[in-house]
């Protein structure tokens, strides 16, 4: 073998070898099976972790509070989980913080009975949800002061099951309203039930889903996550120009199959995708609040304390995002 042949097979093999040990091993944690996570799903899907260093491990969980356990442990680098997650884990004594919001409000829809046609009718109605505590049922609960609705006074909200329960509920008249989103509430219309109130045109401040992490991981590890969360926004770019590819993506995560089933997921979800995911300390003053008549820990709590907003500041201030978006 002539010289410049293994000097071109050495270089080829020095070219590989820095790949292989510039990709920083990140293993990333998702809560629950949701489109909130279609972010994550699209970075991996088009190789946009990969193409910003990083060699990812997607680790499904099927609830929250145990994801956050394994990201408290040091089980898990970076997890997508709600905000409720983060602010009881720190009131537990852990260092979890939001460094990047993805769904920053509630996107339940108030799902009625056929022959309630406004909101106001709900007065004196018996209201349906999974369970109690849960951050949908909060959501039901804030949406309904938002429609100047007391929901202790003027509704009775209690414990009905999932969705399928939930809607046997309404159909025969044990309670009168629920909450549902995309792709269950195509569903329920087609059984007769109406979308009376999207809960995302509210606009309240939640932080639905986020990138979570510790402090200590944030100190130890900030190229790593300053990599996802630049990975993760140019996901979000991509889900808003490209539609079709992203259905494909949550048909696969999700198994759903149905057009018109998708474009509705595609829709309900998109809606309120930012460009710059700052994880605004009001979305966490929202739960702050909702606690604190119950919790002293909230009431005394600092909602800047529970997130990092550097990591989108110092994305957005390199020109990353409007080099994105060609502004």
């Amino acid at each position: 073998m002539s010289k410049a042949v293994l000097a071109v097979t050495f270089c080829v093999c020095m070219v590989f070898s820095f790949a292989a040990f510039a990709q920083e091993r990140a293993r990333i944690g998702w809560a629950a099976m949701t489109v909130s996570h279609v972010p994550l799903w699209v970075a991996q899907e088009k190789g946009l972790l990969v193409k910003n260093g990083l060699a990812p491990e997607l680790i499904f969980f099927g609830n929250g509070t145990t994801a956050t356990q394994s990201l408290v442990a040091g089980d898990l680098d970076v997890l997508l989980t709600s905000i409720p997650n983060v602010v009881n884990s720190r009131f537990g004594g852990g260092d979890t913080v939001m460094i990047m919001t993805i769904i920053p409000t509630f996107i339940d829809h108030i799902i009625s009975a056929a022959n309630i046609t406004s909101p106001e009718q709900l007065k004196g109605k018996i209201g349906g949800v999974n369970r109690q505590g849960t951050v949908s049922e909060m959501g039901l609960r804030l949406a309904l002061r938002r429609l100047g609705i007391d929901p202790e006074k003027d509704t009775k909200i209690v414990s009905s099951g999932g969705n399928p329960e939930r809607l046997a509920a309404i159909s025969k008249g044990i309670v009168h309203f629920t909450i549902m989103n995309e792709p269950f509430l195509k569903e329920a219309e087609k059984l007769g039930f109406r979308d009376l109130v999207n809960i995302a045109t509210l606009k309240i401040p939640l932080h639905w889903d986020g990138v979570v992490t510790r402090e200590a991981t944030v100190k130890v590890r900030r190229p790593m996550l300053t990599r996802l969360v630049r990975a993760l926004t140019e996901a979000i770019h991509y889900i808003k120009v490209d539609k079709e590819a992203t259905k494909a993506v949550i048909g696969k995560y999700t198994r759903l199959s149905d057009p018109d089933g998708l474009e509705r997921t595609y829709k309900n979800y998109t809606a309120v995708l930012r460009e710059t995911p700052y994880p605004e300390p009001a979305g966490v003053k929202t739960l702050l609040d909702d606690m604190a008549p119950r919790n002293p820990k909230a009431a005394a709590a600092d909602p800047k304390t529970f997130v990092d907003q550097s990591f989108v500041q110092e994305m957005e201030s390199s020109g990353f995002i409007k080099q994105l978006y060609r502004k």
